[in-house]
Order: C-alpha cells, then structure tokens, then sequence
C-alpha cells in the first residue's frame, strides 16, 4: 500500500490516435494545455489507462506521434512529479519506455493508496466486477506473453495498422454503449465496489475505462469516482481539501 501526500489529479481514456490524426492531434494539444495548467500545483499525475488507443513496444520501436505530451510528461517528471500509468485495455503492452525515459511507474493492475489520508483504490477499470466474460478471455490472451512474442514477429507497420484497425471496429460496435450509464444494478464497476467493501472499507474507488464523468455515493462512506474521457468530456478527478472531486477542463 502506498502513502502519498500531496495536490494529485487523475485522467483517462484520451485514446490518441483515434479517430484520425488531425482530432487526434487536437486533443493531444488540450491534454498538453491541460498539463500545464497543473503543473505548478501537482505533486502526483495518476494516469489510469488508454492515454493511447494502442500502444506497443518493440525491443526498438515505439508508436510513431504523441511526441508533444510525451515531452511535456518527461518535463513533468524531471521537475518531481511523480507520475503513475496504469495499462487500460487499449495500452496494456507497456514495457520498460515509460519507465527508462519518462521516469513514470508503470502498474499493470489496480493499486491502493492513502491519499491524503483517505484509504483510495486505483485503477483502469477493465475485467473487474461479474459479466464480461468474453472479453476477460481476450485479456488473458493478450496478457499472454507468449502471444505477445509472438505479436512482436510482426513487422510494426502490419502490425500497428492490424492493432488499430480491430480498435477502430470494437469502438464502432460499442461506442453509443460506452456514453450510457446503465443503473446501479448493471454497471459492472458499482457492481465490483459493492462486493469489494463487503470485505474491506475504502474512502475512495477511482477508475477510468466506462467513458463516463461518475461521483457518486456508494454508501456514507465510499465514493466512486470515474474521470470520463477526453474524447467528449474532457474530465479529471484532483485532491481538493479533504475530498477528490471530479472536474471539467474549459479551454
């Protein structure tokens, strides 16, 4: 369990690279302008998954754009603040790059923290809670490392176009899905929490990967945040006080 202190912000699901390069670099200009906004009030940068709507390191390459935010992390980075990424479903294959020449944390599952205080369970999203079968089959697939090595066989220009063009059918299929909240009793995260706290009390449960700006009560003593999407919202979570709370960036 780790223990911070400190003004912390929370974001996810900007999926660069979709739908096309232009949007995709629009955004990437407001997730850029957004860092530095902040920049002089953080002291901790909670990336939770799917930055990147695909992303895949080879021994030498890496994918090709998203040079303005990588910087600007860099820069964040080498001025001490300390950056976590957890892997989404669409950034999973995260190895050593981010670490090596970032200085970021890498955490492929979900981590809990005493933020300021507040006992604070952290993560993507994906494969928790019941239902989802199917897809929690397909993760285990992709987690494979054998399928893995076997993926990196791949020259990186078939591979990467492979990669997006399945992410670009998945969200054409699920995409209205995603922008709609389907009652307590349905959403699979609320579901998760609920069984979750049977067993141990937290303060805060922070997710990303429903596309959906959440705060809401689970009980009088644990909220559920998630910080939506910078595809439509353009949400966040930050430390305010002695609370998280979920906010909208106004260009």
């Amino acid at each position: 369990m780790n223990t911070i202190n400190g003004k912390v912000y929370f974001i996810s699901d900007a999926h660069l690279g979709v739908p096309d390069f232009t949007s995709s670099l629009e955004r990437e200009k407001k997730l850029v302008k957004w860092l530095i906004e902040i920049e002089n009030n953080a002291d901790y940068l909670f990336l939770l998954g799917d930055i990147f709507d695909f992303w895949f390191e080879y021994k030498s390459v890496i994918p090709r754009g998203y040079t303005r935010l990588l910087g600007k992390l860099a820069e964040l980075s080498d001025k001490g603040i300390q950056i976590y990424f957890f892997c989404g479903n669409h950034d999973m294959w995260v190895r050593d790059y981010f670490k090596k020449e970032l200085g970021i944390t890498v955490l492929n599952k979900p981590e809990t923290f005493i933020i300021n205080g507040l006992k604070t369970f952290v993560g993507h999203g994906d494969g928790l809670g019941p239902r989802d079968i199917g897809y929690k089959i397909l993760k285990r697939i992709f987690e494979c490392k054998t399928n893995q090595w076997l993926f990196a066989r791949l020259h990186p220009n078939f591979s990467f176009w492979l990669a997006q063009y399945l992410s670009r059918k998945s969200r054409a299929a699920n995409a209205s899905n995603d922008e709609i909240y389907h009652g307590d009793e349905k959403e699979f995260l609320i579901l998760y929490i609920k069984e979750t706290i049977k067993k141990e009390k937290f303060d805060y449960f922070i997710f990303g990967h429903r596309h959906l700006a959440l705060e809401m009560d689970i009980n009088e003593q644990t909220k559920y945040i998630n910080t939506g999407d910078w595809i439509r919202l353009f949400s966040y979570a930050e430390t305010e006080d002695d609370s998280i709370r979920l906010k909208y960036f106004k260009d």
